[in-house]
């Protein structure tokens, strides 16, 4: 991700949060927790923080992956994959995660926290080898989730 793809990046996440999480978070929710998370303050933060890679078709940007930097134990935590819905099934999320496990050095585990209710990010993790930590509930702006912590073992996995 560039500064230039920011705006983009930002409505992949909107459209995306929007389409996963109806039913699941309430929009007043969604929508204050996108407000805060991916205004452009936030996102150059992650740009100089963090790793962020784009998928683009055409020169505009349909998906976006979000990694930590990895920890000195080869940990890297995978804060988000979000995809346009028209865009998913068509292997951006594995090449994220290939793209991840490349290109981020020394990556020994990747971790992620998923809602448990989203039931497509769910089954595309365990397809990927993802296994399951541990589940726990979080207050997420007045909103109960139900998170499950996944790992994936880099090294033993081959499905990526």
């Amino acid at each position: 991700m560039t500064k230039k793809d920011i705006t983009q990046v930002r409505r992949v996440a909107e459209i995306s949060w929007n389409a996963t999480y109806e039913g699941i978070i309430p929009l007043e929710v969604q929508n204050n927790f996108l407000k805060e998370a991916y205004n452009s303050r936030n996102l150059k933060k992650r740009l100089k923080r963090t790793t962020v890679f784009v998928a683009e078709t055409d020169d505009q940007v349909v998906g976006f992956a979000n990694y930590s930097n990895v920890s000195e134990d080869g940990i890297v935590i995978l804060g988000a994959i979000y995809i346009y819905p028209e865009y998913q099934g068509m292997g951006i999320g594995s090449a994220f995660l290939s793209v991840g496990v490349e290109q981020l050095n020394n990556v020994k585990e990747i971790r992620l926290n998923v809602e448990k209710n989203n039931l497509i990010g769910m089954r595309f993790y365990e397809a990927k080898g993802f296994e399951f930590v541990k589940e726990y509930e979080e207050d997420f702006g007045g909103h109960i989730l139900h998170t499950i912590e996944m790992k994936l073992d880099v090294k033993e996995s081959l499905k990526i």
